[in-house]
């Protein structure tokens, strides 16, 4: 447990990628099975344990601690985890003091699956009398979930990569026939045993990806050459059947099939269909999947194509709700069939590959699954100006893709291009501001801005995104202390920062797009905000005002 608690320290303060990767390396190679195992699964967030939750861990404090000193304390650190780590009675003081060794991660994972809801809180609160800090920091974000030490689940898997000196790819294909511990695939990556085999059905396959459009390749793009479709404002998906199983992949290879049994129920197919997720209404007001028709091209007649914030309502749940099926239903709008029936079709031409497809379709719910049609075009030129004035408002560019190219996993130079419209840019005020989480937890990193509205000589902020990016370390510390020096109010973790016509800090926000919802007071919704520059130099009534970003809605945003 000391090992792993060591090393969500390092991962927390070590900002690199590399750094991240070698951390998770140099521990692989030390640590025994199933201790590693475990690890590997607390980081990728596979373990599910649900004997401790975090309103059982604040009844365990209040045994501990004043309530009051402990919210104070929670105010000021911002987060559970490692606040009831820091103030924890020390195993060395008083009657709990505790002489058995601290457990082993294993202990802990055995344990924790074996026990209650009523059983988990007593073993911890007796594991937290033997850690230090630092353990029982590792034990609470164990029990919990939620590492948030800045490792993604495909960064860990890329560190088994470098461990085992293999392809991300192979480790990838793999995974979802795999669970905790993974003793075949650490016996596998040290050369002990063979590649295991998979027996899951539906496996992810990685997925290729496509590098950003730079004006020294604008010369190759040419009809005879590249194919050009539009880049929907959707989500990036796999949706593979296989055997009478049924799986929805995000472009990570995350199994995010539980929020949309609406599209499964449909995929009567044994195949993997590559393609963009996305919200279909109808436009006659009805609930319900629309009863799409041919001609199978987008957009259809019938239908509004939602917003990324309509979609936002189906994502990253484990249940949905029976209204929110009905009114925000989705469909799939393919790019590749990657799988026809058994036979693997990654190896042959993108023409080939989407001349399979179009039959393919065919067989499937129209309602459900099109086709993404190509963009005609003569030269390069036609492309500029299809870019800047797409025919939708939920198109965010153009994909460009070489007839000739196979489907590889990664990120190859020159096969794949995209090329997004250019960002908006608005000016905004700083309004809001709240701890981050991990090596941001002790500083202000989550910042809420606002645009002026009302009257010219009376002018109030009304919020219209929230940014937690953009800036660097320097710039964050700058921000941190800004947010201190002219905190108004606070709310729990949230600070309110002063924010007036005549004083003010001024940000730079660049987004990727904007919506009509009537979830939020301005009235619009921010696709990707993110801070781009610091204004120290703008007077804060020289922000812009809602109507400046009301004048960007697209055509045809929804109410």
């Amino acid at each position: 447990m000391q090992r792993f608690a060591e090393l969500l320290d390092r991962l927390v303060l070590t900002p690199s990628r590399n750094g991240k990767l070698k951390l998770m390396v140099d521990f692989f190679g030390a640590e025994p099975d199933p201790e590693r195992g475990y690890a590997l699964a607390a980081i990728t967030g596979d373990l599910d344990i649900k004997s401790v939750k975090p309103a059982m861990l604040r009844e365990l404090m209040a045994s501990r601690m004043d309530s009051v000193l402990f919210r104070y304390s929670y105010d000021y650190v911002g987060d559970l985890a490692e606040t009831i780590a820091l103030v924890w009675p020390s195993p060395h003081d008083g009657e709990h003091r505790s002489a058995a060794p601290p457990p082993t991660l294993t202990d802990v994972v055995a344990a924790l699956d074996r026990a209650s809801r009523k059983e988990g809180p007593a073993l911890v609160e007796a594991w937290l009398d033997r850690l230090d800090s630092s353990g029982r920091y590792a034990l609470l974000k164990l029990a919990t979930g939620g590492l948030r030490v800045g490792v993604s689940s495909r960064l860990a898997k890329q560190a088994l990569a470098d461990f085992g000196g293999k392809a991300i790819a192979e480790i990838e294909e793999l995974w979802h026939g795999l669970g905790p511990p993974y003793e075949p695939l650490f016996g596998w990556l040290e050369g002990r045993a063979e590649k295991p085999v998979s027996a899951a059905a539906a496996p992810f396959r990685p997925v290729m990806l496509s590098q950003a459009l730079a004006e020294p390749d604008y010369e190759r793009i040419d009809p005879q050459s590249y194919a050009a479709e539009w880049k929907w404002d959707g989500i990036r998906v796999q949706a593979t059947a296989e055997r009478g199983i049924r799986r929805l992949y995000s472009r990570t290879g995350d199994d995010i099939s539980s929020a949309f049994p609406d599209l499964l129920d449909f995929m009567t197919y044994e195949g993997s269909l590559d393609g963009e997720l996305l919200v279909a209404t109808p436009k006659d007001g009805r609930s319900g999947p629309p009863d799409v028709a041919e001609p199978r091209g987008p957009p259809h007649d019938n239908i509004v194509v939602g917003t990324f914030s309509d979609l936002q309502q189906r994502l990253n749940r484990k249940t949905v709700s029976a209204a929110v099926l009905k009114r925000y239903p989705v469909f799939l709008r393919a790019y590749d069939l990657l799988h026809d029936g058994s036979t693997d079709l990654r190896g042959l031409a993108f023409a080939e590959r989407r001349e399979r497809l179009e039959p393919f379709l065919a067989r499937l719910e129209p309602s459900r699954f099109d086709l993404s049609p190509f963009v005609p075009f003569q030269r390069f030129e036609d492309l500029e100006g299809l870019r800047a004035t797409p025919p939708h408002p939920v198109i965010e560019g153009l994909m460009l893709k070489r007839w000739d190219s196979p489907y590889v996993p990664g990120r190859p130079k020159g096969p794949w291009f995209k090329w997004k419209q250019d960002p908006y840019l608005v000016d905004a005020v700083l309004m809001y501001a709240q701890r981050g989480h991990g090596k941001r937890s002790s500083f202000y990193s989550d910042y809420t801005f606002g645009v002026w509205t009302g009257p010219m000589d009376a002018p109030e902020l009304v919020p219209v995104g929230k940014a937690y990016f953009g800036f660097t370390d320097a710039e964050l510390k700058q921000l941190d202390k800004y947010v201190r020096d002219n905190t108004v109010e606070r709310f729990g973790p949230v600070r309110s920062v002063r924010a007036e016509p005549d004083h003010g800090l001024v940000i730079e926000v660049a987004f990727e797009g904007l919506a009509r919802s009537s979830r939020h007071k301005s009235g619009v919704a921010m696709r990707f905000p993110r801070v781009s520059r610091l204004r120290w130099d703008k007077p804060a009534f020289e922000a812009d005002r809602l109507e400046t970003l009301q004048a960007m809605l697209p055509d045809g945003s929804k109410e």
